[in-house]
């Protein structure tokens, strides 16, 4: 039944879409007759070719179309064009210069092309280099270097030169050397004329300029490693721990968490930063306790670094004559000697450090004795006052002292080795007071005198502003530790 019904429902489609189509053709019968014939193509070989009615409404139509895209669009984009805003071209004339002044020539010598300035040369010193070779690398002979070295009343920056610093040579036509030009200190530049009648000398001032920057500081690995993640440098981290050596020992009072702040500046010259600057101010907070550093040049002209009550961090010794580093052994009544085998007293400190470490005086004092010591290898004894004497061995050489001359206090004497009885690069300290020997790491060090009163209020005044910003510093990091 239900199949019929859909057979049904089919067959009846078709019928009525044809019923539709019929009344639709009855309704527009007159349009279609009218418009059905309509083209553009023709049978050419049987009518003549001829314009009938609708091809001319089809033409005018297309003729419109094609006018309207000419004039419209082209009137349309030239009202959304934006021309350019007009302008006047006017001569002014320049100011007068003031009463007295010049043109400067050079200016206008590079401006002519009539500069006689020689075309420069630049060359590098590189580690291991004196300043014979790079002349003779250069092509230049013994007899210019020594000209050059006779034309200076004090030739010691041409004769210790360091690597990285620049030399610029000029040449003359036949290649022979007609200037050099180096800098004597870090604000002057040398330049020498070289002529047959002999060497001219002309100096320039650079203007150096001291930037102030700010760091702090975390010990977790390493005093060093804290302050590469502050934005250090190695010779920045040992100025700070030169500063507080007096009352820090950094070989064995330093622990994970201690923390540092500072201010301190760089040296630019030129817009380009030449060197590390001075540590101004800085704070040191070891296990729990703060110390603070002032740099400050008192009346008689010499800087020291101050705490925050006037009072010279410099003791009348240094608790450490040798860079920071491990202690390998320390003072004891009784030790196992690690080459003798037997017991014996240490009566001093083993600082371990590199072969060559410099080694500094521990205070103001004259040398008493300068030589090879048993066991002690290498060894200097200074003596400080009626009382107190301080001992250094195992060095690998000596410095540039001797016996009877007076050194002062961080006076390097000697540096680290392992002569005599030792088993490994280290310096042997000893601290003795009326000749008992006394250990270095606990022994009580006479403090220093203040700074008068005349110069204590000058000294507040100027440490005032950099005390409240290491402050806030501190202050700064203890909310981030907090956060």
């Amino acid at each position: 039944m239900n199949e019929a019904r859909h057979d049904l429902a089919s067959a009846r489609r078709p019928a009525r879409r044809l019923a539709l189509r019929r009344r639709a053709q009855r309704r527009h019968f007159r349009f279609y007759s009218r418009c059905s014939s309509w083209t553009f193509l023709q049978n050419v070989g049987a009518v003549p070719v001829s314009w009938r009615a609708e091809h001319w409404i089809l033409g005018g139509v297309a003729l419109l179309l094609t006018a309207l895209v000419g004039i419209v669009i082209p009137g349309w984009a030239n009202a959304m064009r934006q021309d350019p805003p007009p302008y006047t071209t006017m001569a002014l004339d320049l100011p007068p210069l003031p009463p007295g002044a010049e043109a400067d020539a050079a200016i206008a010598a590079y401006a002519t092309g009539d500069s006689d300035e020689p075309e420069w040369r630049l060359v590098q010193v590189r580690a291991g280099q004196s300043l014979s070779d790079i002349f003779r690398e250069q092509g230049f002979g013994p007899n210019e270097l020594q000209r050059a070295l006779d034309s200076q009343d004090d030739a010691s920056a041409l004769r210790r030169i360091r690597p990285g610093q620049e030399f610029a040579f000029a040449t003359d036509a036949s290649g022979a050397l007609a200037a050099m030009r180096f800098e004597r200190d870090d604000a002057t530049r040398v330049v020498l004329h070289f002529n047959p009648a002999g060497v001219t000398e002309a100096t320039e001032e650079r203007a150096l300029e001291r930037r102030t920057q700010i760091a702090h500081g975390v010990v977790t690995r390493s005093l060093f490693y804290a302050g590469e993640q502050a934005g250090l440098s190695d010779t920045m981290v040992l100025k700070l721990a030169n500063a507080f050596g007096y009352d820090i020992d950094f070989a064995q009072d330093l622990r994970e968490g201690d923390s540092f702040s500072l201010i301190y500046d760089d040296v630019y010259r030129e817009g380009e930063r030449l060197r590390d600057g001075e540590i101004i101010a800085a704070t040191f907070i070891n296990q729990g306790k703060r110390y603070t550093a002032i740099r400050h040049t008192n009346a008689a002209g010499e800087t020291l670094y101050y705490t925050e009550d006037g009072r010279p961090l410099r003791k009348s010794f240094l608790r450490t004559p040798v860079e920071f580093t491990r202690i390998s052994s320390v003072f004891s009544t009784g030790r196992k000697h690690p080459i003798l085998g037997y017991m014996r007293a240490h009566k001093g400190v083993d600082y371990a450090a590199p072969t060559g470490t410099p080694i500094r005086a521990a205070g103001d004092g004259k040398v008493v004795f300068r030589g090879w010591k048993s066991g002690y290898g290498n060894f200097v004894m200074i003596q400080h006052n009626d009382k107190i004497t301080t001992a250094y061995g195992h060095m690998s050489r000596f410095a540039k002292v001797g016996v009877g001359q007076r050194v002062s206090q961080g006076q390097t004497i000697g540096y680290v080795g392992m002569t005599g009885l030792a088993t490994g690069p280290h310096l042997h300290y000893e601290f003795r007071v009326g000749g008992q020997h006394r250990n270095p790491l606990s022994v009580t060090l006479p403090p220093a005198e203040p700074l008068p009163k005349t110069e204590l209020a000058r000294f507040r005044e100027a440490s005032a502003p950099l005390l409240a910003k290491l402050k806030l510093v501190d202050g700064v990091q203890f909310a981030r530790a907090s956060n």
